[in-house]
């Protein structure tokens, strides 16, 4: 592994430790936005932007489909950066994302968000192919259970 050879394990494991502690974290702070995102979140916003300042990044213009873009590229110059990355992330989320279209997962037992993007914006499911197979398989052995009967 290329990041264990350049970081260390025990910084590794003490990053991995720390993301675990920030997902518990974002996962709590994102429900509370979504149901009243025009909350008082100072202090969300203190610990993301000290997170996000351990990053470092630059621009970088790169040929895509749509063109030419401006893009950021991540250094990733020690296990902490790992940490920022993810905490940029959950702040372009809040940043970006209107806060009814997130929702939780209605699998059993799945702990997944995800961004609703339907027409409808019935999505149920992180993942059609997971959860939602899985929900629609139980109802299937449901339904058989109960003409049986």
């Amino acid at each position: 592994m290329k990041l264990k050879g350049r970081f260390g394990a025990a910084a590794l494991d003490a990053a991995a430790a720390e993301a675990r502690h920030l997902r518990e974290w974002a996962r709590e702070w994102v429900a509370r936005w979504r149901d009243t995102p025009a909350g008082n979140y100072k202090a969300e916003l203190r610990r993301l932007n000290q997170l996000m300042s351990r990053a470092s990044c630059y621009p970088e213009l790169a040929g895509t489909k749509a063109g030419l873009e401006v893009i950021e590229r991540w250094r990733i110059d020690s296990a902490e950066h790992l940490i920022a990355i993810v905490a940029a992330q959950i702040a372009t989320l809040v940043a970006t994302e209107q806060p009814a279209l997130v929702k939780r997962c209605a699998g059993p037992g799945c702990t997944l968000w995800f961004v609703d993007r339907t027409k409808a914006h019935r999505r149920l499911f992180c993942s059609a192919t997971a959860c939602g197979n899985r929900a629609k398989v139980a109802a299937f052995r449901e339904r058989q259970r109960g003409a049986a009967d």
